[in-house]
């Protein structure tokens, strides 16, 4: 399994030749998309999905009921290549075997509405990796990469060590870190090399490179 991180929360898997890409979405450029298989969406947010992306290829995208409707409305041409998808759901995705985890957004505000998410768990060339979306929802069984969010209105530092804690894979992965300046990104990354037990690593990767 090749694991690239591109821009914000997009992460790209090839595996046996196959490539899928999670949540390619405003901050992501189009590039990551380049020669997919499928698409993966986590939720409707446009920093995980850009319709105007999804128009540029003809892969086959699995998201959730409320990313379907959103596509339905901006772009139907899109819409048309979706397969729904829901908690505990598993597929079998460009050779990669994926797991549908939990339901909703971390909370921003109480006085907001939740939105849904779901995270996905995928297996491929006996690794697996774990994509959250926008949710500190813990995956149901170990993983060796997490897709560990750093940055978000939802999220504190404690709040992303203590997921990368509970998760403890070997690897995790930052991902939606376009929220924080490159001076608050650095500081997430001493605390987690500070506050993460041994065995559990921290990687920050630029768009484009490999993990």
């Amino acid at each position: 399994m090749r694991i690239t991180k591109f821009g914000h929360a997009c992460v790209r898997i090839e595996a046996d030749g196959r490539v899928l890409v999670l949540d390619p979405g405003v901050f992501t450029d189009a590039s990551a998309l380049d020669g997919a298989d499928a698409v993966l969406i986590t939720h409707e947010h446009a920093d995980h999905v850009h319709p105007d992306h999804l128009r540029g290829g003809d892969a086959p995208i699995w998201t959730i009921a409320a990313v379907e409707r959103r596509l339905r409305e901006e772009a139907p041409e899109v819409a048309e290549r979706v397969t729904v998808v829901g908690p505990g759901d598993r597929l079998e995705v460009a050779g990669v075997s994926v797991e549908v985890v939990g339901e909703k957004h971390a909370v921003i505000h109480p006085d907001y509405d939740r939105f849904d998410n779901s995270g996905y768990l995928l297996e491929a060339g006996g690794r697996s990796l774990y994509h959250p979306g926008d949710s500190l929802t813990v995956p149901p069984r170990a993983v060796d990469v997490l897709c560990a969010p750093v940055s978000a209105p939802w999220l504190k530092v404690s709040e992303a060590v203590d997921f990368v804690r509970e998760v403890a894979a070997p690897t995790a992965l930052a991902i939606h870190d376009r929220v924080y300046s490159d001076i608050g990104l650095d500081m997430v990354a001493a605390h987690m090399a500070n506050l993460l037990p041994d065995g559990v690593g921290f990687e920050r990767r630029q768009p484009g490179e490999d993990l």
